[in-house]
């Protein structure tokens, strides 16, 4: 197994950093390794605290009475200099429970009050996003929305619309859109499923 030596803050930005891993392989050869986290310390770094305690949230969201919508996002990326289809997401607050996080964050992108569900904890277990590239943990939240969409909430650094996409449009971006992973595997659900919740087990 490597060993880590040293850990050493590269940057010090507000909502993400980078940090530079020095390391031996299994083979005793010397590493270098980047790794972008949401710590705003060493000491805060996962590879320190051993937890999978969620940066953010996710949130898969049924529309109307026959729950037969789903609530997305078409939201700007920088990345990639392009918009592309997300599910509503946001980072949680300091000491703040992640179905409250979602909650607030489908409030602030959409205008509409989100109900969880409560499914086993398994299926809402906080999980890495991008291991290769960086240590943040998400967990994905199930459950209903009401209410009228507006953007009127929206921090004036986000653009994005809000989608509310039948099964016929989610088809029309899965094959022609951009879509970010998470988003493309819910969405993969909503089309198939008879019932988009039926892989829950609710708790």
């Amino acid at each position: 197994m490597p060993q880590i030596k040293r850990v050493t803050k590269q940057t010090d930005n507000r909502y993400i950093n980078l940090y530079m891993v020095e390391a031996t392989s299994k083979t005793g050869r010397e590493v270098r390794y980047n790794v972008a986290s949401r710590g705003k310390d060493v000491d805060t770094l996962k590879l320190t605290t051993r937890s999978d305690r969620e940066d953010g949230v996710i949130i898969y969201a049924l529309y109307g009475e026959k729950k037969d919508r789903v609530v997305l996002v078409r939201q700007y990326r920088y990345s990639i200099d392009d918009f592309i289809y997300e599910l509503p997401a946001g980072l949680c607050e300091a000491g703040e429970d992640y179905h409250a996080a979602a909650i607030r964050e489908m409030h602030e992108e959409t205008g509409l009050v989100f109900s969880p569900l409560k499914v086993q904890p398994m299926y809402e277990a906080p999980r890495f996003s991008t291991i290769g590239m960086t240590d943040e943990s998400v967990a994905i939240v199930y459950g209903t929305v009401s209410g009228e969409v507006s953007t009127r909430f929206q921090e004036d650094t986000e653009e994005m619309s809000v989608v509310i996409a039948d099964r016929d449009e989610v088809r029309r971006i899965l094959s022609k859109e951009r879509v970010a992973m998470p988003c493309a595997y819910q969405m993969m659900h909503f089309v198939h499923d008879a019932d988009p919740f039926a892989f829950l087990e609710m708790g």
